[in-house]
């Protein structure tokens, strides 16, 4: 048996009072209800403060490049099914220099769950507006104002046909570890957007702005598209969580006869077997 201390080695350099503690704790509390061993689970993210987590999480971690967090994460699914693997990272590096990465790994539907640190704005890049900062919203950069509508990730995972969107808030921890749990369990693609404080940069989207206005909805039917898309759709005095969308489909990994039966991280490779191949290319 796990204890959720037993994932948190050591301390962060994240700002006192962030989000991403709340987070972390979530997650390490979700990992040990799940009895998942630290050595079978892969935790991939980009850059920024929410891409620390591989750093503050005991389990096999991976930096990948700003924007890049999940082309390694795919690429690990493939290589070896017996991993949970898990994309942490925030909102720019996933639907800003990620944007394209986001959008077509929502098309193969990879088995991973993919939690975004959604604070509205660049922490560790000083403060400049993201992808989903709020139109009007002024920054250091953007001193009259962001001029573009911000991106609403929930509905374009949806009309992209992610099979798992749900949206969380650091302040509702029992609820985002809960959520985790099921994301991680989910076979496909899972996408929590997790709304949390940056307490240096972001003045607007505060803790209390988000308790002030976040509510959980009635859900009925977890898997009708469409209330999903309008329930997505809600923004600003009222801001719903939860799991809006569930519904299984074929991974990306099981469309492929050669990832059957064992890993292909385990069979074994001769690079002599190759030579051949690769001498071509001198």
């Amino acid at each position: 048996m796990f204890k959720a201390d037993h994932y948190m080695p050591g301390g962060t350099a994240w700002c006192p009072g962030c989000g991403n503690f709340q987070i972390r704790e979530a997650l390490a509390e979700a990992l040990a209800e799940l009895e998942l061993p630290p050595e079978r689970i892969l935790i991939c993210s980009g850059i920024g403060q929410a891409a620390k987590i591989p750093h503050y999480i005991r389990a096999n971690g991976f930096n990948g490049l700003h924007g890049r967090a999940l082309p390694p994460a795919l690429g690990a699914c493939i290589a070896n099914k017996e991993l949970k693997v898990i994309v942490e990272s925030g909102d720019g590096d996933s639907y800003g220099e990620g944007g394209n990465h986001f959008i077509h790994n929502i098309r193969r539907n990879p088995d991973l769950a993919h939690f975004v640190h959604n604070n509205q704005i660049y922490g560790l890049t000083k403060g400049q507006a993201s992808p989903t900062s709020d139109q009007g919203m002024k920054t250091g950069v953007q001193v009259n104002g962001v001029v573009l509508p911000a991106l609403n990730p929930l509905a374009v995972a949806l009309v992209l046909g992610a099979g798992f969107v749900a949206r969380c808030f650091s302040g509702e921890k029992d609820h985002l570890k809960e959520t985790m749990k099921e994301a991680i369990n989910f076979p496909g693609y899972a996408l929590v957007d997790i709304l949390q404080p940056c307490v240096s940069f972001n003045k607007v989207n505060t803790f209390g702005w988000y308790k002030k206005r976040t509510y959980f909805p009635d859900i009925e039917d977890l898997e009708d598209w469409s209330a999903a898309l309008e329930i997505s759709r809600q923004w600003g005095d009222k801001i719903p969580l939860g799991i809006f969308y569930k519904k299984p489909k074929p991974t990306f990994e099981s469309s492929l006869k050669v990832l059957e039966g064992e890993p292909l991280a385990f069979k074994p490779f001769n690079p002599v077997e190759i030579a051949s191949v690769q001498n071509e290319y001198l």
